[in-house]
């Protein structure tokens, strides 16, 4: 395997090898070593190749194939569910409270995890493209007072019209589903039709995630993330006034 692995430049700038070479196995790794310097990881996303390694590892580079994604129109929330938000008192705001979101899911213990792959290198990385305008949070609240506890929330890349999802996570019951259908929401009303979910597991299939060859992914983000006006503008830059605040109950009739 190391034979076949490409070993990235110094230079943030350095090209990435297409992501048609990943290995099969394991599945999607394209290339290690580099940096994650703002331009290497603004490129990879674009690219369609996201970095994904532990602190024992150098840093590890993949392009999966399939992909999974989310639908903006394709969030499924469970009719339980749905009635349980109808009275829960949750709103959903986007960036108040980026490293918290970022450091609920590095350290919220996760059913058959040993760790976190969100290294003190990793959190560094992605507070800069936060301060930069590039990475967003997404937050569930326990009601809209100053005070309101955090009950889930999530956070990913935004380029262009494309939002490229990092992880998710719930401190009560259902604040991650929350947080993404929100998400989702949102995104479909400024006309974003894609969210990457990077990996498959059966929580996601059953929320209405599905997989896309990886020619069909990279096909579709290619438009997306070109930053142009007359191509996708998108919105850099703090999210918390454009989102604005959503309702959950809003989301049990969406």
């Amino acid at each position: 395997m190391s034979l076949r692995l490409h070993w990235l430049a110094a230079d943030p700038r350095a090209p990435f090898p297409p992501p048609e070479q990943a290995l099969r196995d394991p599945d999607g790794l394209l290339a290690a070593g580099g940096d994650l310097h703002p331009l290497r990881l603004l490129n990879a996303y674009r690219q369609g190749i996201f970095p994904w390694f532990n602190d024992d590892q150098p840093i590890l580079w993949w392009s999966p194939d399939p992909r999974t994604v989310f639908r903006t129109d394709g969030v499924h929330l469970a009719r339980r569910f749905r009635r349980s938000l109808r009275s829960s008192g949750w709103v959903v705001r986007a960036d108040i409270a980026f490293a918290r979101v970022v450091d609920a899911c590095a350290t919220q213990p996760r059913p058959g995890q040993d760790g976190t792959w969100i290294t003190d290198d990793m959190r560094a990385a992605y507070l800069g493209l936060h301060r930069l305008g590039h990475a967003h949070s997404v937050e569930v609240y326990d009601g809209d007072s100053p005070g309101a506890a955090l009950v889930g929330g999530l956070y990913g890349v935004a380029i262009g019209r494309m939002f490229f999802g990092e992880s998710m996570v719930s401190l009560a019951s259902g604040g991650s589903k929350t947080a993404l259908a929100a998400l989702a929401y949102r995104l479909r009303q400024w006309g974003w039709p894609l969210i990457d979910a990077q990996v498959d597991n059966p929580h996601l299939f059953r929320m209405g995630a599905i997989s896309l060859p990886r020619q069909d992914f990279l096909a579709a983000i290619a438009p997306l993330t070109v930053e142009t006006p007359a191509h996708a503008p998108g919105r850099p830059g703090p999210w918390t006034t454009d989102f604005g605040i959503v309702d959950a109950g809003a989301l049990a009739e969406a």
